[in-house]
């Protein structure tokens, strides 16, 4: 059978576009959850009840294209069940002093301790595998802060600079937020400085350089050198 047909299916046609956005979070306390992600400096899209057995309201992270969402009577599940719910940044250390700033409990950055991703969530989120500090390397995908809402809901940042090849279109290149579009402007300056070093003096053509190295970062394609 061609791998471009499954079962009578054309694989080669576009397919419809189908855009995560919605995470459904179980709480307990409706109003405390809705106090803490207010705390997290996260976007309140909505609050909505019918005066009787339901409520639900919407929170949107800044810079995310998905929002979560929690309530009365909105989920079955166990308050605190949602684990390793992972929120990407490109600056960990600044995303983490962000919630301290904001009064929020978070643990110290670590990374994994094999190197590559070992068993479920829960080891990452509650320390089994931990080591602490930033990833030595620096590596995209391999530091981590976690904290948990007041039901236990356990989320994790996670720093990604430079995703694996094929995750981003680099002739489709954004950038979430102006502070995420700073971070690659920093990153893209620091190799640009190496790339002088290396050609014995000042890069005329810069911004072309910069261009190149954030739209390879971002696309997870070979940097320029």
């Amino acid at each position: 059978m061609s791998t471009n047909a499954v079962r009578g299916i054309d694989t080669s046609v576009a397919p419809v576009d189908m855009k995560f956005e919605i995470v459904v979070i179980p709480v307990a306390d409706v109003d405390r959850a809705k106090l803490f992600y207010a705390k997290l400096g996260w976007r309140l899209d909505a609050d909505y009840d019918n005066g009787e057995d339901f409520r639900i309201i919407q929170f949107t992270p800044p810079g995310s294209g998905c929002s979560v969402i929690f309530g009365k009577n909105v989920t079955p599940a166990a308050p605190g069940s949602a684990q390793g719910l992972y929120l990407i940044v490109s600056d960990i250390q600044a995303a983490r002093k962000e919630l301290l700033d904001r009064g929020v409990q978070i643990s110290e950055v670590f990374h994994d301790a094999s190197g590559v991703y070992a068993g479920p969530d829960g080891p990452y989120l509650f320390g089994r595998q931990r080591i602490s500090g930033r990833h030595p390397e620096h590596r995209s995908y391999r530091s981590f802060a976690s904290f948990h809402d007041p039901d236990g809901n356990g989320w994790l940042f996670q720093e990604i600079t430079t995703r694996l090849p094929g995750r981003i279109d680099p002739a489709t290149t954004t950038f979430a937020s102006a502070s995420d579009l700073a971070s690659a402007l920093r990153r893209a300056a620091a190799a640009h400085g190496e790339h002088e070093k290396g050609i014995g003096g000042a890069d005329a053509n810069w911004p072309d350089w910069y261009a190149e190295y954030m739209v390879a970062e971002q696309g997870g394609v070979k940097l320029p050198t």
